[in-house]
């Protein structure tokens, strides 16, 4: 385990940070500070969704935040990371397996300096890092949306494959919502005072920015998987209509084809010296005839 603590700047708050603890590291720091122990457990479980509570005066909640994962169909404990935090007005303890730098980050911009004066302060700023990890991924997914809507659209050979990237991209973007979705409570239970108010309202505009932004994302990528399909209905359809078509021409010529192929003695013309002219020109005169009986329906 590591530990570190810090003083917030101004005050009497202490803030604990706690990096890949064990269970008597945590117990040890429960006693201290009387921390629940189902929230505890909670704390070191590290496929743990987002959730808020409140035990007596302590607040907990747990966040996630978001890494890069290569999967073509990733979990949402691969897609992402936890941070567990409690905190009262006299101290504040977070709680993680995985280094988070914006821990650090807080600590030197915001603690270091004395521009928070408050633990709410600080969970508020943790909670705002950790939803702006969901922003540039939701970028990237909508480049990659535009650029499977310029294929479809522009290109005349569509990749075999873009159905199932299309799939792919649905399901990582449905899953950074679920997220989203269940963080919604921790966004909306921490409550800020004084100078920290404009911070926390810019925390909610923000998650409500990234939850439409995920929306617009799945509704693209399902329209996109639509006119894929319709597409591909509609190429098959052109195949379809081109054998159709053939069959139609050659149908009647067949049918000639046959009649005079079968093996009687008496047959008109059999026997003239312009039977196989005649026949010739009148199957060149039926395809010209279909030709243009296509032509009339704009079938052609």
């Amino acid at each position: 385990m590591a530990l570190s603590t810090c003083q917030i700047k101004g005050t009497e708050i202490t803030w604990i940070d706690i990096y890949n603890p064990t269970q008597q590291d945590i117990e040890s720091v429960s006693s201290k500070y009387s921390l629940n122990s189902y929230a505890l457990l909670d704390s070191l479980d590290p496929d743990h969704l987002p959730k808020y509570e409140e035990h007596n005066d302590t607040h907990f909640f747990i966040i996630r935040l978001l890494h890069d994962e290569k999967q073509k169909l990733p979990t949402i404990q691969s897609l992402s990371s936890k941070i567990a935090v409690f905190f009262t007005d006299k101290f504040i303890i977070t709680i993680h397996r995985c280094a988070q730098p914006l821990i650090q980050n807080i600590r030197e911009s915001l603690v270091s300096t004395g521009r928070i004066k408050s633990a709410s302060g600080i969970a508020i700023h943790i909670v705002g890092d950790a939803l702006r990890s969901f922003e540039e991924p939701a970028m990237k997914l909508s480049a990659d949306i535009d650029s499977y809507e310029s294929t479809l659209f522009l290109k005349k050979n569509i990749p075999d494959d873009m159905i199932e990237d299309i799939y792919y991209l649905k399901n990582r973007a449905g899953l950074y919502k679920k997220l989203l979705l269940l963080s919604n409570e921790v966004v909306n239970s921490i409550k800020a005072e004084g100078e920290e108010r404009p911070a926390q309202r810019d925390v909610r505009d923000l998650h409500t920015k990234l939850v439409l932004l995920y929306d617009q994302v799945q509704e693209d990528a399902n329209n996109l998987l639509n006119i894929y399909l319709s597409l591909s209905a509609r190429k098959t359809n052109d195949v379809m209509k081109i054998l159709t078509v053939f069959s139609v021409f050659f149908m009647p010529l067949t049918f000639i084809v046959g009649i005079y192929g079968m093996n009687f003695k008496f047959m008109p013309e059999l026997e003239s010296p312009f039977g196989y002219p005649l026949t010739i020109i009148s199957m060149f005169v039926i395809s010209i005839l279909i030709f243009f009986w296509f032509k009339r329906k704009k079938w052609l």
